[in-house]
């Protein structure tokens, strides 16, 4: 932008920070309610800059909720041209810790910790195609948002088609705001794919299959294909598109938690009930219970042992524990490094129990 930083060569500190915050302070400036189930929080900065993002990252916001510290990454759903604020959209999970205090306890005013923008989930147009075909499930439409409108207010050259699967209509999120896009812009193609309509519903039904896929597009050829929403729509749609002949270099997938049913999970062992209690002792630290249907690192935030953590995912790598005794489950899709697997460390964030544990944080 013409600014000459040479004066500054010696103390670039204060610039790296800049673009790239250990934490930020956001403060709640609205509050919209996107569908029965879902609000967006429109967050600014409290006391700093708000650093650039991509289309398709997400920040994670560090909460503390009675006694239990812990984090959630949620994708912005704002796009990247605005650099005024923050937008997270956040569903409620049945019975979930943090949706429900985000959607029940927090108003406009009150100021919110966070990650810096994080991720790997965007459009790189070196390597990806101008046409994105978009596969999206319930919540997994946020970063799928941020993506659109920086499409439609930048004027970018690049097609978007978006399947979008929900169960019912009624709890769509941004139905009405995609559908304007869709009618006014000839390179957005929004696809609502429900699985159980409702009578009179005329539109795209059940779920999104590779034949749903190949009769809407016809053309896979110049194609990249982007996927995020639950656990369950990866298992599904991944063996779609390979029976498309879609190579994984053209795939794209977004982190999006751990499982909700591990026990479900290929490869667990069936005499592991989901209920079961084991005990992990900390090295130097506290002996605790761990549940076998929860991650290892909710145990440990339970207990007040706080593990760095960003994506809850299993790609970050922040929450890193060596196992120093005991077996832990892990599901396909935990991004260990070699010499993790080599030395014995884990994710904690989709690490299991089987058996009593000894752990070094």
């Amino acid at each position: 932008y013409g600014v000459d930083y040479s004066a500054h060569k010696d103390s670039p500190d204060p610039y790296i920070n800049r673009l790239h915050p250990h934490r930020l302070r956001l403060r709640i400036s609205d509050i919209n309610m996107e569908s029965p189930s879902t609000k967006t929080l429109r967050l600014v900065y409290e006391d700093q800059y708000l650093p650039p993002f991509l289309a398709g990252q997400y920040i994670a916001l560090f909460l503390e909720i009675g006694n239990i510290r812990t984090s959630r990454p949620y994708s912005i759903s704002s796009p990247p041209n605005q650099n005024g604020h923050y937008d997270i959209t956040i569903r409620r999970v049945e019975g979930g810790l943090v949706s429900n205090h985000l959607l029940d306890e927090l108003e406009k005013g009150d100021v919110l910790e966070s990650s810096g923008p994080a991720g790997h989930f965007y459009h790189n147009p070196l390597f990806h195609d101008k046409t994105m075909v978009c596969l999206a499930g319930g919540s997994g439409i946020t970063p799928f948002m941020s993506m659109i409108r920086e499409v439609v207010e930048c004027g970018l050259d690049r097609t978007i088609y978006l399947f979008y699967g929900n169960k019912n209509l009624d709890d769509v999120i941004f139905h009405k705001q995609l559908s304007t896009f869709s009618e006014r812009f000839e390179n957005i193609h929004y696809l609502p794919v429900i699985e159980a309509p409702s009578p009179g519903y005329d539109g795209l039904s059940g779920l999104i299959t590779g034949q749903l896929i190949k009769k809407t597009l016809a053309d896979l050829s110049g194609k990249t294909f982007y996927l995020c929403g639950p656990a369950g729509m990866y298992d599904f749609c991944m063996p779609e598109l390979e029976g498309l002949g879609i190579p994984s270099r053209r795939v794209r997938k977004e982190v999006y938690g751990a499982p909700l049913n591990i026990c479900d999970s290929p490869g667990w062992p069936q005499e592991v009930k989901a209920d079961d209690l084991f005990k992990v002792k900390v090295r130097g630290g506290k002996t605790l219970d761990a549940q076998a249907d929860q991650p290892l690192i909710v145990a440990l935030e339970k207990n007040g042992i706080v593990v760095p953590s960003l994506c809850r995912s299993g790609e970050c790598s922040m929450c890193r524990v060596k196992i120093l005794s005991g077996k832990v489950y892990q599901p396909a899709g935990a991004l260990l490094r070699k010499s993790d697997r080599q030395f014995g460390y884990v994710h904690a964030c989709v690490s299991y129990p089987l058996e009593d544990l000894e752990v070094l944080l």
